[in-house]
């Protein structure tokens, strides 16, 4: 059973990581022809299990682990230029990000349009954001947008694989209230103050999969413990325990 762990994490290179989630539960699920097949070979009456047995449910949650931290590591690069420069308090300010959400949804090319998020949006306590967004006109292209001194630039073009499942990794923008990241930032902040040696909250990002939404970071790190932190869709906690 470890093997096919070893095997999933190992495919994070090359299929994404927020991927590897559902390919971790459909591992160890068995499908309805494999169990059909196993019944025809064996001659043995098989049942689907209602629920993981705590040894793999141990094993998934480790993977899960793995996928996150994977996650905010190929992002800190990232993170690390645009956390650069003056902190304004933007991750905490919901005026100031509702007037970003607000210019977002003015953009001329999107007028009588819906706006979808596509697969990541970073927020930075220096008052700039990434996004990407998909186009207005054509569903198989995605946009890069950056707010940055209160307005937003001009869209560049993601490239994109046909291998990318677009459809799985949208969001709608009224599904992404920006007064939540002022929620999570204030979440974030509260969590970081009790881990000793936890460094202050820099930036907030989401990354969606199966058309939901993941709050980063995942896990707060101390000089002596590490917590992990799991947020609900509108920003609030869900989970936060130590590891």
């Amino acid at each position: 059973m470890k093997n096919y762990v070893i095997i999933i994490i190992g495919s994070i290179l090359l299929t994404g990581c927020e991927q590897v989630s559902k390919s971790v539960k459909e591992t160890f699920e068995p499908t309805e022809d494999s169990t059909v097949q196993h019944k025809k070979d064996e001659k043995i009456p098989v049942s689907a299990p209602n629920s993981y047995s705590p040894e793999v449910e141990k094993q998934i949650e480790e993977a899960q682990r793995l996928v996150n931290t994977m996650l905010e590591k190929h992002t800190k690069t990232q993170n690390d230029t645009y956390t650069e420069g003056k902190n304004t308090g933007f991750l905490t300010n919901e005026n100031k990000l509702k007037n970003a959400e607000e210019a977002l949804r003015k953009l001329p090319q999107y007028a009588g349009k819906e706006i979808n998020i596509y697969y990541t949006m970073y927020f930075y306590d220096n008052g700039s954001i990434l996004v990407m967004l998909q186009h207005p006109t054509n569903p198989d292209y995605i946009d890069n947008y950056e707010y940055k001194d209160g307005k937003w630039s001009e869209p560049r073009p993601e490239q994109i694989s046909v291998r990318d499942d677009i459809q799985s990794r949208l969001v709608p923008l009224d599904k992404m209230d920006f007064a939540n990241v002022a929620k999570a930032a204030d979440l974030y902040s509260q969590k970081i103050a009790q881990i000793e040696g936890a460094k202050p909250l820099t930036s907030i990002y989401i990354s969606i999969a199966n058309n939901k939404i993941r709050w980063f970071p995942a896990s707060i790190n101390g000089s002596r413990e590490r917590h992990s932190i799991e947020l609900n869709q509108n920003g609030t906690l869900k989970k936060f325990e130590r590891e």
